[in-house]
C-alpha cells in the first residue's frame, strides 16, 4: 500500500470516529482530496485508493489535470473564481464551491446557459470575518441565495466555509456550527430550487470538528499528500 493510500485509510477512520461521536452515519461524509501543486502520480495514487472527489484551486491547473486524468472522479473548484474564468469553470467542474457574490453567480449562469447545462454550486460564506478570505457575510447570504435560486442554470446545493486557522481545532467549532445553523435557517425558508444537502467545511487541521458539526464534504490536502513544496 502506498503512503497516499495509507493516509487515506487513516483519514477515513478519523472521519468515521468523528461521525459516530455525533451520531452520524460516516457514509454521509465525503472525502475530497485537495490537489493544489500535487504531482500527477500522487493524484492518480489517491484515485486508485478510492478518492472520488478532487478539489482544485485554479482553473488552468485543473484543466491540464482533467485532460490528463479524465473524469472518472468528480472535479470540484474550491478556490476563488474570477468572473472571466467562469466560461471555463462551468465546463470543467462538477461543482463550484466558491460562489460568493452576485456578479459571479450571474456570469456562471450566463455561461452555463450558453453551454446548455445547469451548474451545481455552493454559496461561500465567511463565518470567521477574516478580510483575507472570500465569502458572503452570514447576514447577507440568505438574500444572495434567494436571488441566485431564481437563476435557471444554477443549482444551489449547499454552503461552503473556510474557518480561521487555530492551533486548537476546537476554536473552529463555532464557525462550523454557525454554517450548520445558517443552513437550517435557509431550509426553513423553503426557497424554491435550493437544496441544502451539502456543507463543505473542514480541512486537515480541523476536519474532525467539522464532521461533528455536520460537514458533508471535508477538503483534505496535506494529510493525504504531505506538505506542499515551497
Amino acid at each position: 500500500m502506498s503512503e497516499v493510500s495509507e493516509n487515506i485509510v487513516r483519514i477515513r477512520e478519523r472521519i468515521a470516529a468523528a461521525a459516530h461521536r455525533s451520531g452520524r452515519d460516516p457514509k454521509n461524509v465525503r472525502l475530497m482530496a485537495v490537489t493544489k501543486t500535487v504531482s500527477d502520480e500522487r493524484i492518480l495514487a489517491a484515485i486508485e485508493a478510492g478518492i472520488e472527489i478532487i478539489g482544485e484551486n485554479y482553473v488552468q491547473e485543473a484543466k491540464r489535470k482533467i485532460e490528463l486524468m479524465g473524469k472518472s472522479v468528480e472535479w470540484h473548484l474550491i478556490g476563488h473564481l474570477q468572473t472571466n474564468k467562469a466560461k471555463y469553470a462551468v465546463r470543467l467542474f462538477d461543482m463550484i464551491h466558491s460562489v460568493n457574490r452576485l456578479s459571479l453567480a450571474e456570469e456562471i449562469n450566463r455561461r452555463a446557459a450558453a453551454a446548455g447545462m445547469v451548474c451545481r454550486v455552493l454559496i461561500e460564506v465567511n463565518l470567521g470575518g477574516e478580510e483575507s478570505k472570500s465569502g458572503a457575510a452570514p447576514d447577507e447570504a440568505p438574500a444572495l441565495i434567494r436571488t441566485v435560486a431564481a437563476m435557471p442554470h444554477l443549482s444551489i446545493q449547499g454552503l461552503m466555509t473556510m474557518a480561521p486557522w487555530y492551533d486548537d481545532p476546537e476554536k473552529a467549532r463555532p464557525c462550523f456550527a454557525g454554517l450548520r445553523a445558517l443552513r437550517d435557517c435557509i431550509i426553513a425558508e423553503c426557497i424554491p430550487n435550493v437544496d441544502m444537502r451539502e456543507l463543505s467545511m473542514g480541512m486537515t487541521d480541523d476536519f474532525e470538528v467539522a464532521v461533528e458539526e455536520g460537514a458533508t464534504i471535508v477538503r483534505i490536502g496535506r494529510a493525504i499528500f504531505g506538505e506542499r513544496p515551497a
